[in-house]
């Protein structure tokens, strides 16, 4: 019985955590590493194909982005998640294939002509769609017994529709252990969906500090700077661009701009018109309709048994097709054109800039977290102009950001969230933070509430039986002034996936142990045809 901390160690994305118990191997999340990356991340400690489950806290990429190439690699087992999360996952992990297949195909043909090796994407579409087949929908507060000696219940994290914390409970030698995996936590009193959930027991907890070194401060009235930032642009005669996140934070958006609409608040343009530019948000949105009646929280329940749809109001205009996009921008009146990407690093949303950032009349709205070396964050640094499709665009709009809102608890959210349980876990692991502030934060949970709190690094395995390190491990840093060769990535790319199937060709031996002899008989000759072939 025993954990080992594999991604968003002293990191923030790319979460993975293997459980091993009760004779199954189990992965919490299995997300793909965003942005600039600092530490090395072990590798999985068995094939793919040897996983049993994963355990989905919620949809985000960073949590659930590898589970195609889990797939790819030979993991045939269930995934467990709440029925929201299975929904958005449907989508979003199709779209980040096809974002992979699209970037590999983008790469090859600029390659081509500079005479570069073949570039492999990640993962295709198959093998998302494969992963999307191994989900198993479950409802919040569930008990479910995943196997024998093995239960797990979600509980509502506050952090995106459908997201939350994981308790897991393992009875070995008569003897239960419970662990609980935070998933992220979610700040309270956002529109939309509920608050975080607080639980009140665990012998150890797995707990994320993504702003365990920040405070939100004092909640701004959204509605209020939104209006007067709407206006004042309306009034200029320009467009609103909001670069947003396709999956909350753009639902989020809509809460706020149907209460501006209902309330009249822009004065002379009570009719304006609100483009939702994103076909993965359109979907989303599509989603968070689908479950309104049972995940959204008091506010936008209230309204729906009013007859109101909480995200849906006169002038919200669907741009699903190109043609559809292209011809936001040759309609002159003032308008909120919301898009993704939400760092502006991708799709639509930069040919809204390249049409509305050079125009003083408008203005580019910023609504969530602009990552370092992101097109977004140098426009809010104050970059005076930005290439665009390979052309020099000069910033002459208001650049404004609507700051406070997040998804993720703050440093006293997280507080509050651990100081719910009744008595002291045995151990805090500290996670999905930045390097120091995973650090700082266990700090604090052993200076203020006497717990015992460590933060992992990538490797790092312990016992939960003897409650003892096996392994801590040492931080190995990524050296980035190696570049490999593309022809020695793609090598390895390929040989990894021909490796991956070979493992699987073990676990489906393993599995046909007490199989007739007849069939083994004959699933050994086809094995040997196979190797006489390749065996050179």
């Amino acid at each position: 019985m025993k954990l080992i901390f594999l991604g968003a160690t002293h990191e923030v994305t790319g979460s993975c955590t293997y459980l091993e118990a009760d004779g199954k191997k189990i992965l919490i999340d299995c997300g793909m590493e965003q942005g600039p990356d600092t530490y090395e991340n072990e590798e999985l400690p068995v094939p793919a194909s040897d996983i049993d489950m994963v355990l989905l806290t919620h949809a985000h990429i960073d949590h659930s982005g590898k589970l195609p190439l889990l797939y790819q690699r030979g993991f045939r087992g269930q995934i467990f998640a709440t029925r929201a999360t299975t929904d958005l996952c449907d989508i979003m992990l199709r779209d980040s294939a096809h974002i992979q297949m699209f970037e590999a195909e983008w790469k090859n043909r600029k390659g081509k002509r500079a005479g570069r090796e073949e570039v492999i994407p990640l993962y295709d579409m198959d093998d998302a769609l494969g992963a999307i087949e191994c989900f198993v929908s479950c409802e919040y507060h569930e008990i479910l017994q995943i196997s024998d000696q093995i239960k797990i219940r979600f509980v509502d994290a506050g952090h995106l529709l459908g997201s939350s914390s994981i308790e897991v409970w393992i009875t070995e030698d008569g003897q239960e252990t419970k662990i609980v995996f935070s998933g992220d936590i979610g700040n309270t009193h956002q529109p939309i969906i509920k608050d975080p959930e607080y639980l009140k027991d665990a012998d150890y907890v797995v707990m994320e500090s993504t702003y365990g070194d920040r405070s939100h401060g004092i909640k701004p009235d959204y509605i209020k700077e939104l209006t007067q930032i709407i206006q004042r642009t309306f009034d200029r005669g320009g467009n609103v661009v909001i670069p947003s996140f396709a999956v909350g934070r753009t639902q989020e958006m809509l809460y706020f701009l149907r209460q501006i609409k209902e309330e009249k608040r822009i004065v002379g343009h009570d009719d304006f018109e609100v483009y939702v530019d994103s076909p993965l948000a359109v979907e989303a949105t599509g989603i968070f309709m689908k479950h309104m009646f049972s995940d959204f929280d008091e506010d936008a329940a209230a309204l729906i048994q009013k007859g109101i749809n909480p995200i849906s109001f006169p002038g919200l205009k669907i741009s699903v097709t190109s043609e559809d996009s292209k011809n936001i921008n040759f309609d002159e009146k003032p308008k909120v054109i919301i898009s993704a990407s939400g760092m502006c690093e991708a799709g639509r949303i930069k040919h809204h800039l390249k049409h509305n950032l050079w125009r003083p009349e408008c203005t580019v709205l910023f609504v969530g977290y602009q990552a370092v070396g992101t097109l977004g964050r140098a426009i809010v640094e104050g970059a005076k102009e930005v290439k665009l499709f390979g052309e020099e665009i000069e910033i002459h709009a208001e650049i404004a950001v609507l700051t406070g809102i997040s998804g993720h608890a703050d440093n006293e959210g997280l507080m509050r969230w651990i100081s719910a349980f009744e008595e002291k876990p045995k151990c805090v692991f500290v996670i999905h933070g930045e390097d120091l502030v995973t650090e700082s934060f266990a700090e604090r949970l052993r200076k203020e509430k006497g717990l015992n709190a460590y933060a992992p690094f990538s490797g790092t395995i312990f016992d939960l039986a003897s409650g003892e390190f096996i392994r801590e491990a040492e931080p190995i840093k990524i050296d980035k002034t190696k570049n490999m060769p593309a022809s020695t990535a793609k090598a390895n790319s390929v040989f990894a996936r021909l490796v991956a199937a070979g493992q699987r060709l073990l676990t489906v031996i393993r599995h046909n142990e007490h199989g007739a002899n007849k069939d083994l008989a004959k699933f050994t000759s086809q094995i040997e045809s196979l190797c006489d072939k390749w065996d050179r």
